[in-house]
This record gives C-alpha cells, sequence and structure tokens, in this order.
C-alpha cells in the first residue's frame, strides 16, 4: 500500500497551485477504475490545495438528479434537482458558476450556513454532464477565473475516471 503526500507551498501563485493539484489528480486517478474512491482522493486532494474552503466536493447526476458523492467539509444536501441552486445551475446549463455572494444567487440551497461563495464546475463526457465539482469557501468572492479554469482543467482530466 502506497501513503502518498501531495502537500503543496503555500507561496505558489494559482496557476501552479492547480496545475500541481491536477498532476497529484492524475498520479492518484490514472488506472483505477473506481469511480467513487477517485472521487474521494480528489476530494482530499482539493482540500489540502485550495485555501480558505469549508466544502469541497462532488455530485453525482444519477437518473436525472443530482447526488452527493465524496467531499470533505460538513454534512450536505444529499439530492438537488437540475436547475436548482449553484450546482444545479451549473449541471443544467453545462456552464461553471463562479458566485461571489451566494446569498445573491436566486435559489441558492444553503447546505452550510456559513458558505459565502461557491464555485462549481460541471464534468462532461460524451457531451452530458455526469457530475458537478462544488467548492465552498466561508470568504465572500473567494474563486476568481484562475480558480475556475483550474478546476475546469482538473474536471475535464476526471471526465472518464469518475
Amino acid at each position: 500500500m502506497a501513503m502518498y503526500d501531495f502537500r503543496p507551498d503555500p507561496a505558489l501563485d494559482d496557476a501552479e497551485r492547480y496545475r500541481q493539484l491536477s498532476q497529484a489528480a492524475d498520479a492518484l486517478t490514472a488506472g483505477e477504475p473506481d469511480g467513487v474512491a477517485n472521487m474521494a482522493n480528489v476530494a482530499a486532494l482539493m482540500w489540502e490545495f485550495i485555501p480558505a474552503l469549508n466544502w469541497g466536493g462532488f455530485y453525482r447526476m444519477v437518473d436525472g438528479e443530482l447526488v452527493l458523492g465524496p467531499f470533505v467539509g460538513r454534512p450536505a444536501c444529499i439530492r438537488i434537482p437540475v436547475g436548482r441552486g449553484v450546482c444545479g445551475a451549473a449541471a443544467e446549463s453545462g456552464q461553471t458558476q463562479l458566485v461571489e455572494d451566494v446569498h445573491a444567487f436566486p435559489g441558492h440551497i444553503a447546505c452550510d450556513a456559513a458558505s459565502r461563495s461557491e464555485l462549481v464546475v460541471p464534468v462532461v463526457r460524451d457531451e452530458q454532464v455526469i457530475a458537478v465539482i462544488d467548492l465552498d469557501s466561508p470568504e465572500p468572492a473567494r474563486f476568481g477565473e484562475g480558480d475556475a479554469r483550474g478546476i475546469e482543467a482538473l474536471a475535464a482530466l476526471l471526465a472518464d475516471r469518475i
């Protein structure tokens, strides 16, 4: 059994942090056919690599709705209808949702009252959304375009691995 230690240098800029996150995710998921195991390891990596999170993980598309997948953080909503809240908007549109103030987002679903900003990136395989990567922060406007690009690259890497 291998031990993995992928802790990043806290001084890294966003582009390098996300490059190293994708590199670590690639190393952990390459050749592993179990999607749940891969999501679990990537959720743990995101927690290590991305500062100021209070929740990070996956919702999987199951029978037309989003169902909670592996994550790190407080217990979360189990099922989210497509089109509802930030995760549902990402699943419905197939587009990244970058929300500076979740309280201003129509239909926001507050699973953790401490969350102030959110980034949700769809994972797309064969032109279908199969999951979303959801990141929440207690800091307003925590996520920017660099974060969105980094998580989009991670989602593309994982599309055939989860």
